[in-house]
């Protein structure tokens, strides 16, 4: 019995080393709860102590319903709540949709023919063939002056109400899907010009939010594929957002992915001891096949990867089920 007594105790020390050692040099744990914002009442999440915080989304449409006129009421109750709770909010602000009947711009952008139909369809392509070309969502004309300004107008006006008194801030991801050969390249968009907007509302994001983190999820560009085709749009990203003090995240938790060690992840490393970085933890991502073991990635594996290797100070997991509730939850609170 006394044997048996040790072995137990001896497990669970174990587990709560190997807690410690994922978790050492502050990495900030947060749940994506993006548009779902009843998540952050549940109690294993109020109750999980590893958890800083919530990431939620907001879409620009939300913010903005009428030219000029912003509604950060969501935000503000959200927070509220929150900070009674003693946890901390993570923004996501999303310009850009995965469904083909659902716009993140406000209506003024789209019927005001002074912003060129305020957002351009992305594509879904079957085999790379891009004359069967599905429209597969939405996103805002970044590279637009016209709708630059207005988001930049966003972004001030977001800064000046919460700067300081949220966690951070992240923009969406840099990938847009517009095909390669150009047929399908919405009116005024190049890849050039398209890399400048995205260092453009960088500067912006980090001009108007001088306290809170600021972040830029950037894991592919349009116009170049890593590391055959390297224009450095991606890189170029990168080494501004060091300049200018901003961090970066990713997306998708894929160790070993080879399209993402190619592009984002050596990125991400080498700007880890520059500014703040992180990664989410998407739908899918939990359900990879770890290459040197054959088997799904535990929990651990994933965080050490994210910890060690891509060495982000922040991990924002989502919700998928079973993992969430049956694998994530069980590991942060081990029983004693």
């Amino acid at each position: 019995m006394i044997r048996r007594m040790l072995r137990v105790a001896l497990c669970f020390y174990m587990a709560f080393l190997s807690i410690r050692s994922v978790f050492a040099d502050e990495i900030h744990l947060y749940v994506f709860f993006g548009r779902d914002r009843d998540g952050i009442r549940q109690q294993s999440f109020l109750e999980t102590k590893a958890f800083e915080g919530a990431q939620l989304k907001y879409f620009w449409r939300e913010l903005e319903p009428e030219k000029d006129r912003y509604d950060f009421l969501e935000i503000r109750k959200d927070l509220a709540y929150l900070t009674a709770h003693k946890k901390r909010l993570f923004i996501q602000l999303q310009d850009s949709t995965f469904d083909p009947v659902s716009f993140a711009v406000p209506a003024y952008l789209r019927t005001d023919p002074r912003f060129h139909g305020g957002v351009a369809p992305q594509y879904s392509l079957p085999k790379e063939d891009e004359t069967h070309a599905v429209i597969a969502g939405w996103v805002a004309r970044r590279w637009d002056s016209a709708v630059q300004e207005r988001f930049h107008r966003l972004l001030a006006a977001l800064g000046r109400e919460f700067d300081g008194k949220i966690e951070g801030i992240n923009l969406a991801e840099t990938a847009v899907d517009f095909g390669e050969s150009g047929r399908l390249f919405p009116s005024g968009f190049t890849p050039k010009g398209y890399q400048g907007a995205i260092i453009a509302q960088m500067k912006v994001l980090k001009g108007a939010f001088t306290r809170s983190v600021v972040m830029q999820y950037a894991n592919f560009m349009p116009g170049e594929w890593l590391p055959y085709d390297d224009k450095s749009y991606l890189k170029s990203v990168y080494q501004q957002a060091a300049h200018f003090g901003v961090g970066v995240g990713v997306p998708d938790l894929l160790p070993y992915r080879k399209a993402q060690m190619n592009h984002s992840y050596p990125l991400l490393q080498m700007i880890s001891e520059k500014v703040p970085t992180g990664v989410a933890v998407q739908d899918g991502n939990c359900e990879e096949i770890n290459v040197k073991t054959g088997k799904r990635f535990t929990i651990a594996e994933l965080l050490r990867f994210a910890k060690e290797y891509l060495r982000v100070k922040y991990v924002f997991w989502g919700m998928q089920e079973p993992y969430y509730s049956k694998h994530l939850i069980p590991f942060l609170n081990p029983k004693e």
